[in-house]
């Protein structure tokens, strides 16, 4: 279960995470999980030629297994922001556990942007995270990852996303790459 918005009042729960683009818009377009070899070079291309630049919230260990990718999404004006070394539920994970994931994930990607994977924290987590990083979350998961919605769907809900200060969630992955790389496609040009 997801939603491919978040009300309001949920966003009263992590009042200092960052929600709206309007501070930065290379924050308007996110992709979390990456890199990935059969994804990534993809992702980047394609953004390169709309002149869209991005952030890319990335796994450490994924970092480590593929550092030219991580210095190309550096060098074509991508953010780096941190996914945890691990992709670990906040919600399925001790306090400690937790807490060392993030800090490695922050070393590794020399970011102090974070987003929790699945958005999930528990609230001693996110006090502590926040006192050392900029807690990013979301404004619209179209449900790229999600086999019962159709690419025509995904870019409906990305267009119109992209046409607000919201922070738009997609998946750097394989198996989400054809219906990220329609709704992309289907962006205006950036100047």
């Amino acid at each position: 279960m997801y939603l491919t918005s978040v009300p309001a009042l949920l966003q009263t729960i992590f009042p200092s995470a960052i929600w709206s683009s309007s501070q930065e818009p290379r924050l308007q377009l996110t992709f979390d999980d990456g890199p990935h070899p059969e994804s990534t070079p993809h992702l980047l291309a394609l953004l390169h030629s709309k002149n869209i630049k991005a952030t890319f919230f990335c796994v450490g260990e994924q970092l480590e297994k593929y550092p030219d990718l991580h210095q190309r999404m550096i060098d074509e004006g991508h953010l780096i922001g941190n996914h945890g070394y691990r992709h670990l539920s906040g919600w399925a994970t001790d306090y400690m556990t937790y807490i060392s994931n993030v800090e490695l994930g922050a070393k590794i990607s020399a970011s102090m942007l974070y987003r929790p994977p699945y958005g999930r924290m528990t609230p001693r987590q996110y006090h502590h995270i926040k006192a050392q990083h900029k807690i990013v979350l979301w404004t619209s998961m179209p449900g790229d990852f999600d086999t019962t919605i159709s690419k025509e769907t995904v870019n409906s809900e990305v267009v119109s996303a992209f046409n607000q200060e919201g922070i738009i969630v997609l998946h750097d992955t394989p198996a989400c790459l054809e219906k990220v790389l329609f709704a992309i496609n289907n962006l205006p040009q950036q100047s």
